[in-house]
Formats: structure tokens, sequence, C-alpha cells
């Protein structure tokens, strides 16, 4: 099939991107390379530089023709978003229309792209399930919030399907050192050159981190569920302090390190532990790749690249 992933060179589009190709997929990758890198992109993907907003977006897909389209590309960091809610909303919704507009218009069979685990803001019950209603603590999940709101309204005026995945905090190779989820590309970054780390509150904030990998696959098994839409969760159900992440990597680096504690940072969220039932049952999927197997796949990662 032809597949067009915008953000195809970042984080996890790049690792999708991949995957798609293995599976014998025709891929184009749309990115600006504001914060993707270019030697992420697989070399037998098709490779056009551009951002998302671009009006030129309709001919270059009209011309690739994509039956499905993985929007990845995003403005993914919770402090620019409080600093700049104008620059998280333009390239996170005005991105979002101007993508949706063009799968409407090329007839795409469907529109997969991720929500976030930030559209729930602090809520009270865990694990939280898709059904709750979020209450965002930052300008980054209220665009999320609100993008999940524009793919329902898109779908029932226009007929566009889609799947909206709630990601939890993903982390693996590649990752960067300022998206949402970046505290483990941070601490390995930081370790890897022997310096102490930062963590903003008491360490006692939890987090639900789910491998690159596994949502890379939850991301190919939607392709093959194509009755399917609405928003979904993609965790591991798997609680995990920061101060708890520090131990693991303890034993992981093999070298002492100091843990430095600041004061909490505006918009970040104390607790966050998504549901993995709707995952399991309606994309047949479940996480493989546990937290210890995770960290140090990304530690040494990072080694290789110093």
């Amino acid at each position: 099939m032809n597949i067009c992933v915008t953000g195809g060179a970042g984080f996890i589009g790049s690792h999708l991107v991949d995957k798609l190709i293995e599976q014998g997929h025709t891929v184009l990758v749309i990115d600006n390379l504001s914060t993707g890198c270019r030697e992420f992109v697989n070399p037998k993907a098709q490779f056009v530089e551009m951002d998302i907003r671009d009006s030129e977006l309709l001919t270059v897909l009209a011309k690739f023709k994509p039956e499905y389209v993985f929007h990845e590309a995003a403005q993914t960091m919770v402090p620019v978003s409080m600093h700049d809610p104008a620059f998280d909303c333009d390239v996170n919704l005005m991105g979002l229309i101007n993508v949706l507009n063009t799968c409407y218009k090329i007839n795409v069979k469907k529109i997969i792209m991720p929500s976030s685990a930030a559209v729930y803001g602090d809520l009270d019950t865990l694990p939280l399930t898709e059904a709750m209603v979020g209450h965002p603590s930052s300008f980054y999940g209220l665009t999320k919030l609100t993008t999940e709101s524009y793919l329902r309204l898109y779908y029932e005026a226009f007929g566009l399907p889609y799947i909206c995945f709630r990601y939890a905090n993903v982390y693996g190779p590649r990752q960067g050192n300022g998206g949402e989820g970046g505290v483990i590309s941070i601490f390995c970054e930081r370790l890897q050159k022997q310096q102490d780390i930062t963590i903003f509150g008491d360490g006692e904030q939890t987090r639900d981190f789910v491998y690159v990998d596994d949502v890379v696959a939850a991301n190919l098994n939607a392709l093959e569920v194509p009755d399917l839409v609405g928003v979904i969760n993609v965790s591991t159900e798997v609680s995990t302090s920061l101060n708890e992440l520090v131990a693991q990597f303890k034993n992981i680096v093999g070298h002492d390190f100091v843990v430095h504690y600041e004061s909490e940072r505006a918009g970040d969220i104390k607790h966050s532990l998504l549901s993995t039932k709707k995952m399991m049952a309606e994309l047949n999927y479940s996480p493989k790749i546990n937290l210890t197997t995770g960290l140090a796949n990304t530690y040494h990662y990072f080694d290789s690249k110093l």
C-alpha cells in the first residue's frame, strides 16, 4: 500500500516508517526537520521536506495517493506549550486541519495518529480509561484533547475514519531530549556523559512508560482492523515513579551519579497510568517490552552515539 507518515524523521515516526518498509509498503515521509533528523529516514522511503501547515501538502499527497496517513508530526513539548500556546496551537491544530482537509479531499481510507496521556490531566481514578473526561493541565494536553474532537467531527461530517492513540510516556532509541516522555532520553544522555541528573518535584510522580517498539506495533495492528474507529490508549498499565526509574538506571549504568531535586514545573502531571483493556480487546495487542529491557536498549543506543 501507499502510506504517508508525517513526522517520519522524528522519534516514533521513523521507527514506524522502518516497519512499514519492512512489511513491503511504499512510504512517503513528510517532515520539516525542525526536530526530526534526516538520517533517521529510511533510505527506501520517499522524502519531502515540508511543514504540515504548508498549502502545498495537498499537491504532494494528491500525487502520491496514500491509502492511509499516519500523522505523527506535532509540537510535543509541554514547557513550550506553556511558554508559547499560540505556536503549540498553530502546529497541533492548524497543522492538523490542513492534514485532515487534505486526507478528505484525496479520499484517504483512514488517518491514524497520536493523542496523548496529557489529555487526562491529573484525574484521581487510575488507571485512566478512554471513556474518562479529560481536564488537561497544559496547553499541549488541551490541543491534543481538541485534536480528538476534530477527528470525531471530520468522521461524522465528512466520513473520514480515524484511530487516535492516547500514548503513555513513550521512550526508546532516537528520542530527543525535549519531547513528551523525554525524561528517559534526558537521563540517558546525561548519564552517558557521567553527569548529574535533575528531577522536578520529589520524584514520587509516576508515569506509564511504553517502549517505542510496542507503540509502533499497535499502530501496525490498526491497519488490520479497517472498521475500527475511535480513541485507544497505548500503554503498559504499569506505574513507575521517577525515583524507581533512577534505581533502574543505577543497575544499568555501572557508575555512581547524583540526583538533584528542583521545584515542580507548571503543567506537569503528578500521576499517569493508562488502562490497556481496550487496546488488548480491539487491537488484539499487549506490550512485549518491559521497562528493564527497554531502558537497557535505550541507554546502550545513547552509548553508541557518543
